[in-house]
C-alpha cells in the first residue's frame, strides 16, 4: 500500500489527507457535504432575486452573489469549522457593503444567514453516530439521518463508524520463546459498540487499537515456542482477541476476532528446517521398507508350511509362475534347474505341452529331428 495511505486506519482506501476523513474526525466542528453546499448557494440565489425585486439590476449585484456563493462554499468545504464561518462571512459582508452601499442590507443579510444555517444541518449516514457538544460538554448523541446543530456553540466532536473495521498488524523481529526471531502478520475484526466513550474516554481510539493488538501479538510470541506459532495460529489468535477485547471494553470497542495470516522465518532456519523434514521424511520411508519387508517374510514363512510335504502344490505353484510369465510376448524367465526338473520341462513332454509355440521349429525328417528337440530340452533345462 501506498505510503499515503493508512495500513491500519479506519478508513481503508481513504488517503491520510482528505476533506471526507477530515470532515468525520474531532479536528472539525461540521461536516460541510453537498447538501450544505447546495444550501448555502440556494440561499445566496434566494436573497439575490429578492435584491434584484427591490433595486434596479446590476450587474455587480449579480456577480458579487454568485462568487461570494461559490468562494465560500469551497473555503468552507475545506475548512469546516466555525471560525471559518465567522471570518468568511464578516469579509463578504464587509466586501458587499463597500461595493454596493447604500444598496447592500440583503445581500448582507443574505451572506450572514447562509452562512450560519448552512453548517447548521447536519447529516449522519446509516452506519454513523455523531457525538455532539455544546459548549465543549457532551450534549447528546445523534443517530443516522438528519439532525441540527447551533452555529458557533454546537460542535460534533466525532462522526463515529459502527460498522465491523478490519485492520492488519505486524510484529517484526520478535523472538519467541526458543528465541528465534519472526515477523507475524495479523488481522483483526473490531467495532464500537459505544461510539460515546469511544470519543469522550480514548484519543484516537482507533490507534489505541491497533497498537494494543500490536502489543499482545508480541506477548503472545514470546511466551510460544516457533513450533506453537506454526501448529496453533487458531489458539494463538484467539488468546490475543481474548486478551484485546478486555482491554477494549472499557473504550466501547468490542474485538470479534483475531487472525494470525503469516509467519515469516529467517531464510537459513528456513533451509534447515527444510533439509530436517526431509531427512525426516527419508527416515519414515526407510522405517516403512524395513516394516514391508518383515511383514514380506512373514507371509512367505506362513505359505510354506502349505507347500511342506505337498510336492503336488508346489508343482502347480511353480507351473503357474511360468505360465504367467509367458503370457507376455518375448519375455525371458530364469528358473532354477530344479525346479524346471519338478516341472518335468526337461523331458519330451514337457516341451511338447509348455514350448509348442515358442520352441515351435519343424521337426526334420530322421534322427536330425530327435537329436533337434533333445537339443531344445537341454537348453531349457
Amino acid at each position: 500500500m501506498s505510503p499515503k495511505y493508512r495500513g491500519a486506519g479506519t478508513r481503508r482506501g481513504l488517503p491520510l489527507i482528505s476533506l471526507e476523513r477530515f470532515a468525520t474526525s474531532s479536528r472539525a466542528d461540521f461536516r460541510f457535504a453537498p447538501l450544505n453546499v447546495l444550501l448555502l448557494v440556494g440561499l445566496f440565489v434566494a436573497g439575490l432575486v429578492v435584491h434584484l425585486s427591490l433595486y434596479p439590476f446590476s450587474l455587480h449585484a449579480v456577480l458579487l452573489s454568485l462568487g461570494s456563493a461559490v468562494v465560500l462554499s469551497v473555503l468552507l468545504r475545506l475548512t469546516q469549522v466555525w471560525e471559518a464561518v465567522v471570518i468568511l462571512a464578516t469579509a463578504n459582508s464587509l466586501a458587499a457593503y463597500l461595493e454596493l452601499r447604500p444598496e447592500s442590507e440583503i445581500l448582507i443579510g443574505t451572506t450572514i444567514v447562509a452562512v450560519l444555517v448552512a453548517p447548521a444541518i447536519q447529516i449522519a449516514y446509516q452506519w454513523e453516530r455523531a457525538v455532539l457538544l455544546r459548549f465543549g460538554k457532551f450534549r447528546c448523541l445523534k443517530k443516522s439521518g438528519l439532525f441540527l446543530v447551533v452555529p458557533v456553540i454546537d460542535k460534533v466532536a466525532q462522526f463515529v463508524d459502527q460498522r465491523i473495521r478490519v485492520t492488519d498488524f505486524t510484529a517484526e523481529t520478535t523472538l519467541t520463546a526458543d528465541t528465534v526471531p519472526v515477523n507475524v502478520d495479523a488481522i483483526a475484526f473490531w467495532m464500537v459498540w459505544d461510539a460515546q466513550k469511544a470519543v469522550l474516554e480514548v484519543e484516537h481510539f482507533d490507534d489505541a487499537v491497533v497498537l494494543s493488538a500490536q502489543t499482545a501479538l508480541r506477548n503472545a510470541i514470546g511466551k510460544n515456542d516457533l513450533a506453537v506459532l506454526l501448529s496453533e495460529r487458531d489458539r494463538l489468535g484467539h488468546e490475543i482477541q481474548k486478551l484485546l477485547d478486555e482491554k477494549t471494553s472499557a473504550w466501547g470497542v468490542t474485538t470479534q476476532a483475531v487472525e494470525i495470516r503469516d509467519i515469516i522465518i529467517p531464510k537459513n532456519l528456513e533451509d534447515a528446517m527444510s533439509r530436517q523434514a526431509q531427512a525426516e521424511r527419508e527416515r519414515q520411508s526407510r522405517i516403512i521398507l524395513g516394516t514391508a519387508e518383515t511383514e514380506i517374510a512373514e507371509k512367505f514363512a506362513k505359505a510354506s508350511e502349505h507347500y511342506r510335504g505337498n510336492a503336488v502344490a508346489l508343482h502347480l505353484r511353480a507351473m503357474n509362475m511360468v505360465f504367467e510369465g509367458l503370457r507376455q510376448k518375448g519375455s525371458m524367465i530364469i528358473v532354477p534347474s530344479t525346479a524346471v526338473e519338478t516341472m518335468g520341462l526337461g523331458a519330451l513332454g514337457g516341451l511338447t505341452s509348455f514350448g509348442r509355440g515358442d520352441l515351435g521349429q519343424t521337426p526334420q525328417a530322421g534322427g536330425a529331428s530327435d537329436g533337434g528337440l533333445e537339443t531344445q530340452a537341454d537348453t531349457v533345462s
